[in-house]
């Protein structure tokens, strides 16, 4: 027996098509990135400019062209006054907060690691404009870098999130990339951890190795803006499960093995990670770095939280009454470890189907939990929660339904806070339209509560871990 010549050949001709095919998508996706972010930058950069008033705020904050379509307000312009960045003081080491709520000395109302970046961000800056310019330096990396990461585990629909508006909204309103990376570099270490190596026909990394980097990843995004340890949870159980133990072509696995160890070592790895980036803050400003946990603690579910308290529980108590402020202080905690739970009950239910335990579905899904329910649900979560729409096989009608919503309120409910900061009369389609924002939103993030969870994975993140080796040329008999 002998192998057919032209094998190797057809082989080698798929492998380089494959090549230059995910080439193509790389420069078409980066290509989109750099546009939507230029784009993006182009928006928000009206807000700023000479003339300049005092402590170097434009004249031309916060409203910009008062025609534009898409408003021009950026926090990375806001916060220039107010946190003392303009001041270039090191975060929360000197501050703290007063008895009316208002932050002082360096420190901001974000986790310590947004607050260094904000505060490398300012550093040569002497106006709202230029902290701005520095910070989009600082960010785009990052934007860059999830489309990349996406791009590789997606394919074609990486343009889900290079190509659509919540990046030209979004990606300069505030310090989201960053956090985006790390969630998203969570499983994109899982997803190349899992991959078959070449040389040995194994795993590149055990599943509790790759877990264990992924869970230093989410714990780091943690202290940038929370939301990515959550994910430390369903990270465990799959580990706890013993990873992707499916069997040939995904059938379920022929024997279940409990890895208590490993789970173990994902949950340490997260808060070691999070106890060394903290601890310094702690030990050397203590009160500055108390005071940010306290002004969340402190913040009530007002308008510019844009949270569903706000525009429906406040009808039903008489407006914002401490009746209000009571059950959103004890309803919102209540439903999001509520969601929680039904996440990780619902996942359980498919690892029990399936034999795999889909923790980026079960993500997802606290994730979408959180924002529902959380009382602050600001226009740029968009960015969180659009990477699982890449990831996940959702309903192009969902996708496109919170897209959509997602443009219409970002396009007046920072005009709703003009008209109330201004006075000035009320426009019908901009109440219409903030309240179309918000309430779309909650109907499909309830749904994509249990929908994430069920929904399979997009190709190739799919079949990482399931492949095996490269197939076997074809052969011939020969006499």
């Amino acid at each position: 027996m002998s192998a057919s010549p032209a094998a190797p050949a057809r082989f080698g001709h798929a492998l380089l098509a494959g090549r230059g095919r995910m080439a193509l998508i790389l420069v078409v996706s980066l290509l989109a990135t750099c546009l939507t972010m230029w784009w993006s930058y182009q928006v928000k950069i009206k807000c700023g400019g000479a003339p300049f008033l005092d402590e170097g705020r434009s004249s031309h904050w916060p409203v910009g062209d008062p025609d534009a379509v898409i408003p021009c307000y950026s926090d990375l312009m806001y916060l220039w006054i107010g946190r003392d960045i303009n001041n270039h003081v090191f975060p929360f080491i000197h501050g703290g907060i007063t008895p009316d709520g208002k932050l002082f000395g360096g420190v901001v109302e974000y986790p310590v690691l947004s607050g260094m970046l904000m505060w490398l961000g300012a550093i040569g800056a002497h106006t709202d404009t230029e902290f701005f310019q520095h910070s989009v330096w600082l960010l785009v990396p990052f934007g860059l870098a999830i489309t990349v990461m996406l791009a590789l585990m997606t394919r074609w629909w990486v343009l889900l999130w290079a190509a659509t508006p919540p990046l030209v909204l979004y990606a300069f309103h505030n310090w989201e990339l960053p956090v985006v990376a790390t969630a998203v570099s969570a499983v994109a270490v899982m997803a190349w951890g899992s991959t078959i190596s070449p040389r040995t026909g194994e795993r590149r990394l055990s599943v509790r190795t790759a877990a264990i980097l992924a869970a230093i990843l989410l714990g780091i995004g943690f202290c940038l803006k929370l939301y990515p340890g959550f994910f430390v949870l369903p990270l465990a159980i799959y580990v706890l499960t013993y990873g992707a133990g499916a069997g040939p072509g995904g059938a379920a696995p022929l024997r279940r093995k409990i890895d208590w160890v490993g789970a173990a070592w994902v949950a340490v790895a997260a808060t070691l990670t999070v106890i060394a980036i903290q601890l310094p803050f702690m030990v050397l400003g203590f009160e500055g770095w108390r005071a940010a946990l306290s002004f969340q603690g402190q913040r009530k579910a007002d308008v510019d939280t844009n949270s569903i308290w706000y525009w429906g529980l406040r009808h039903f108590t008489g407006g914002q009454n401490d009746t209000y402020n009571t059950l959103v202080g004890l309803l919102s905690p209540m439903l999001i470890v509520a969601a929680f739970a039904l996440a990780v009950f619902l996942g359980w239910r498919v690892y029990q189907r399936e034999g795999v335990y889909p923790w980026i579905g079960v993500s997802a899904s606290m994730l979408a939990g959180f924002m529902l329910f959380h009382k602050v649900h600001s226009p740029q979560y968009t960015l969180w929660i659009l990477p699982f729409f890449v990831l996940l096989q959702v309903r192009w009608p969902v996708i496109a339904a919170y897209l959509i919503a997602d443009f219409i309120l970002d396009t007046t409910i920072f005009r709703l806070f003009g008209i109330y900061t201004s006075g000035s009369p009320m426009k019908w389609w901009v109440i219409t339209g903030v309240n179309v924002g918000v309430w779309v939103h909650a109907v499909v993030l309830a749904y994509l509560i249990v929908a994430f969870v069920r929904a399979p994975l997009r190709e190739p993140l799919a079949s990482f871990g399931r492949r095996v080796r490269p197939p076997e040329p074809d052969l011939v008999t020969t006499s």
